[in-house]
Parts: C-alpha cells; structure tokens; sequence
C-alpha cells in the first residue's frame, strides 16, 4: 500500500491510498481519482515526506542489547573463571584426560583452535566455544 498526498484544482489537500504506484497512474487517466471536497477529477499528488523508519530508534533499541548481552557475557566469564581451571594452550589434551581417564572431573576452560574442538566434538567430548568480550569492555 502507498499513501499520497493529492491536490485538487481547488486548492484543497487530501490523502488517498493506492495499492501500487501503478494503480495511482492507471486510475488517474481514467479519471476515477475524485477530490473529497468537490468531486473534481483534476487532481494531482503533492509533495510528500518519506514515510522512514526511525533507524536512530532501532540502533538505539540495538545498542541496548548488545550491551545487555557484553554485560551477561562478562558475568558468565566471571563465574567460569572463579569456578574452573585455567589450563590454556593445553585445554584438547586436559579435556581428553578428563574424558577418557575420568581420574579428575574438574571444570576446565582454556583454548582450542576450530580444528581442534571439531576433533573433540567428534570423539563425544562435551564442548563450547563462547565469545569471551574482554573484561575491560563495561
């Protein structure tokens, strides 16, 4: 649907709408646009704004939870790194030492290459990647 803005000969203004740009055209030759005030058929359309989106609005209400969401992210990575062991570079081989020999059932966390979480991923190995924002980032 399209909304114009039409102008009659007789100087009144109205709105009217259209389903298409198209059907606008195709009814004004036909002569079956009316002015509302005198039933004319010398209309035309006016000026109009755009009818926008508030793009400040939905980056604003964007912002927001991109935010919200840095904040969970940090308050998830401040629990991870109290409740578990860091064990780094050596996070593949620590996880499958808990696996497979299942002597120590600790929580870990620490780095994988996507190579190697795949392998662990494939050989039944419970893991996650999570996007860890700095701690600097509020």
């Amino acid at each position: 649907m399209i909304k114009y803005n039409l102008k009659c000969e007789c100087g009144n203004f109205f709105e009217s709408w259209f389903s298409t740009s198209q059907e606008y055209e195709q009814l004004l030759k036909k002569n079956l646009i009316n002015c509302i005030y005198c039933q004319s058929t010398k209309v035309c359309k006016s000026v109009m704004a755009p009818n926008l989106s508030n793009k400040t609005k939905k980056s604003y209400e964007n912002k927001k939870i991109q935010k919200n969401i840095k904040k969970k992210l940090l308050e998830f990575r401040r629990y991870v790194e109290k409740n578990c062991k860091d064990v780094g570079d050596r996070f593949p081989q620590e996880a499958r030492s808990i696996h497979y020999d299942k002597k120590n059932s600790s929580s870990i966390y620490g780095k994988a290459t996507p190579e190697e979480t795949q392998e662990l991923l494939e050989e039944g190995i419970e893991v996650s990647t999570i996007p860890w924002p700095d701690k600097s980032e509020n």
